[in-house]
């Protein structure tokens, strides 16, 4: 599909790896968009990466050696991961604290369940290793170092064939000097094995969290080392010797390097890539409040987006092994977008619980064997196949055509899964998998609103991913959000997500503070050298390129456990800063909790500073357009939820609809990569840029 974009100058490509397609971009010097989509190739991703390459060149006719840049985000460290195909990985710790991936935080996930299981962790105890040292939490040495003793380990890491080495210790953030010489020693005595130094991975308090990022770091490091070597040969076998980046976790850019260093921080590269998307669009078309619906083949993704920002957290867990429950998962601190991720996409397949009752997911189908209607294999029923069988999906008309879909199979799955077994009809079945999906996501994003704070009242719905504007009339029409964008490209918005994202690079470290008595040159000095590492970073990946700063601390009251992040400005600070540090804390702390706690000293555990290369102006909306009637290009059945039954509906294309083009519902609005679905709530206008979707004055959904 090519359409018109902004102007850049230059090619650049944007690949995002799914869990079912890979998503390929193509800008080129025009500002024009080329994408595809192509199945995902788990086996050997880069496969599918290169015949999405292939394809985009082709049908753009650019040259390879046109392209300037590409930009790629992956979900292979999160899937490995899940899926504990990791490398054989050792920890060298304190003695004593051999056993912390196990103890953890000592809480229970699941207080009442007596048969509650644990994640495993990712470093088995037979190698984890103590060594003698304890550094202090305020960086003194209390006992040195016994080199011996680290010496003794690398024969055990010999024959342990360990590929990766996580080395984190007791307030290894507050001075990380036997971090360094440990991973030093074993460079030099265990070439070729990767080394990971929890005070470079995650340099804060809070051994747990640390070390069990430091392990995963650790664990994904050899793969993603082979893979991104391997990605850049073939890149460059096919004439595309440009620089590589790769997207973050948090949304900005690094180069090849520090993503082969730091793996564990492109976690969540891909859904950042989506909410980066969804901010861009916000910031260029003066959408204040907004909320990020991305749903994809295997996962959707909710972000609450305000004045152009994405919330962040530097948080989150991955690989949750206990249905899907906080806490049963690995926990990772890394800086990510603040996000709700839960398994409900197009292959996520629909089955019947204990109770009898219709339930969708997290098990997904994935590219292989994929959804029934595939014909790939698969036979359990899907929600795509329920989109299918509900007339919302065009089965020769799927991904452009190039992948045919079987309404027979879908049928068949979804009636031997779900309508014989609760004597329901193929249309009845369906809607009752789309429905559950619908308010499993609805849901994930009330919870989301309340845990943040905030609410619906005002906000736009950008929605975007292969899946999402399949469903994002009903899952607005559930939270009664009123205005819906369908943006250009929408099945592709991650990877024109990273098209759209500043090289950037966030540094976190501990350092305890009372803002009533704030060591100002000790807090002086910490942020010139954080600052000096991020832009080091930033200036090998984007050399001459004007930064912008940020600076965040983390607070709380004195005895509280956990910390709110509060923006602090920049520049030189005194001792008497104290005092504005302390009413940017109170001011944050009201916005969150509607309330203070008198009489109560605030204290600073950590401290962050971002750097980023400058994003470029927003660009203006388009003008407007007369309004005129749009013309259908065929006729369908459609379910009409409001109706309870199949209506027959309006067929758009959205190439054949001009700007300013009226569409009321219900009605599909086709395009390659994905299909918009109006209920019966909504009338749609064309823009350029999207189709927004309003609901209709009077009807409450």
């Amino acid at each position: 599909m090519t359409t018109s974009a902004s102007r850049h100058g230059e090619c650049r490509l944007g690949i995002d790896i799914g869990g079912t397609f890979t998503d390929v971009v193509l800008e080129d010097v025009r500002g024009r968009m080329h994408t595809t989509k192509v199945l995902t190739t788990p086996r050997a991703p880069e496969q599918g990466v290169m015949a999405g390459v292939d394809e985009v060149l082709r049908a753009s006719g650019v040259s390879p050696g046109d392209v300037a840049l590409v930009i790629h985000g992956t979900t292979l460290v999160t899937n490995a991961l899940i899926e504990r195909r990791g490398a054989v990985t050792a920890l060298i710790t304190t003695h004593g604290h051999r056993d912390a991936l196990e103890i953890g935080t000592e809480s229970r996930f699941a207080q009442y369940d007596i048969f509650m299981t644990k994640p495993e962790p990712l470093v088995p105890r037979q190698r984890r290793f103590t060594v003698r040292e304890r550094v202090l939490s305020d960086g003194s040495i209390a006992v040195p170092l016994a080199m011996d003793e680290v010496e003794a380990i690398v024969p055990r890491l010999a024959q342990a064939q360990v590929a990766a080495v996580a080395v984190g210790l007791l307030h290894g953030y507050a001075n990380p000097a036997h971090e360094r010489a440990i991973g030093e020693r074993l460079a030099r005595r265990l070439p070729g094995v990767q080394i990971s130094l929890s005070s470079e991975v995650s340099g804060e308090l809070r051994e747990y969290e640390r070390f069990s990022t430091t392990c995963a770091n650790a664990y994904v490091q050899p793969m993603m080392a082979r893979y991104l070597g391997l990605l850049e040969q073939q890149l460059q076998a096919r004439g595309l010797s440009c620089p590589l980046f790769l997207m973050l976790s948090g949304g900005g850019l690094c180069a090849v390097e520090t993503a082969a260093r730091f793996p564990i921080r492109l976690a969540e590269s891909g859904p950042a890539g989506g909410a980066m998307f969804a901010s861009h669009l916000a910031r260029s078309h003066d959408l204040a409040r907004v909320l990020s619906f991305d749903m994809g083949g295997t996962t959707a993704k909710i972000c609450l987006i305000d004045d152009g920002k994405p919330q962040g957290t530097r948080s989150f867990e991955t690989a949750r092994v206990y249905r899907f429950m906080k806490g049963s998962g690995l926990p990772l601190r890394i800086p990510a977008v603040d996000m709700v991720e839960i398994g409900a996409g197009g292959g996520s397949i629909a089955h019947l619980d204990k109770m009898g009752r219709i339930a969708v997911g997290p098990e997904s189908a994935g590219a292989e064997p994929g959804p029934a209607s595939y014909g790939r294999g698969g036979a359990r029923p899907t929600v795509t196949d329920a989109d299918l069988a509900m007339g919302r999906i065009a089965p020769a008309r799927f991904a452009a055509g190039t992948l045919p879909l079987d309404p027979s199979k879908a049928r068949t799955a979804l009636m031997s899964a779900v309508g014989e077994p609760l004597g329901l009809s193929l249309e009845t079945a369906s809607f009752g998998v789309a429905e559950m999906v619908d308010e499993n996501m609805a849901s994930a994003a009330r919870v989301h609103a309340i845990e943040s704070g905030k609410g619906f009242a005002g906000r736009a719905m950008i929605a975007f991913g292969g899946a999402a504007p399949l469903h994002a009339a009903r899952v607005a029409e559930k939270l009664g959000i009123d205005t819906i964008v369908i943006p250009a490209h929408a099945g592709v918005g991650s990877a024109v997500g990273f098209l759209r994202s500043p090289v950037a690079y966030e540094v976190v470290r501990s350092n305890y503070q009372r803002l009533s008595a704030l060591a100002a040159d000790e807090l002086n000095a910490l942020f010139d050298a954080m600052t000096a590492e991020a832009a080091v970073v930033v200036a090998r990946a984007a050399p001459g390129r004007a930064t912008t700063s940020k600076r965040t601390g983390y607070m709380r009251y004195v005895g509280q456990a956990h910390e709110i992040e509060v923006e602090i400005p920049l520049g030189r600070y005194a001792e008497s800063d104290g005092v504005t540090l302390r009413g940017l804390f109170e001011a944050a702390y009201r916005r969150l909790f509607n309330r203070l706690v008198p009489g109560v000293e605030v204290e600073a555990m950590s401290w962050k500073v971002d750097v980023a290369t400058e994003l470029p102006a927003p660009e203006p909306p388009p003008g407007g357009a007369t309004s005129r009637r749009a013309e259908p290009v065929e006729h369908r059945a459609l379910f009409e939820p409001a109706a309870g039954r199949f209506i027959d509906a309006a067929v758009y294309r959205r190439e054949a609809l001009p700007p300013g083009a009226l569409v009321s519902g219900p009605a599909v609005i086709e395009e390659d990569e994905t299909s918009t679905v109006l209920t019966g709530a909504f009338d749609a206008v064309i823009h350029d840029w999207a189709i927004v979707l309003t609901r209709r004055a009077g009807d409450s959904g």
